[in-house]
């Protein structure tokens, strides 16, 4: 839009084009779920994964995890296909929940 007025003020950005979506519903409780880490292997993954289990173990029994080995790097050569893949593994591994790791 033009506009000679040299006192026009223009927002910079854009018209929203998505209306957002309502959150999924949580669980109750996240004893005896399955949660998958996926990582990038960029960030102390292979630190702070095993912390997370730790904790999440101590407050949710029966919980159980699978390593981020299982899916492969997030990042990287492979990326496309890991991710595409993703969903159906998921499905597949029966996961309830994922702790996704990404580095900067």
């Amino acid at each position: 839009m033009m506009n000679n007025d040299s006192n026009a003020v223009y927002w910079p950005r854009g018209a929203k084009t998505n209306k957002a979506k309502p959150l999924a519903p949580r669980v109750p409780s996240m004893e005896g779920k399955t949660v998958a880490f996926l990582w990038d292997y960029l960030f102390r993954g292979d630190e702070i994964f095993p912390i997370v289990q730790r904790e999440l173990s101590a407050r949710f029994p029966g919980m159980r995890f699978i390593g981020h080995a299982e899916f492969g790097s997030t990042h990287g050569e492979d990326e496309r296909r890991i991710l595409a893949s993703l969903p159906e593994r998921l499905q597949t591994l029966g996961v309830d929940a994922v702790v996704s790791g990404m580095g900067c």
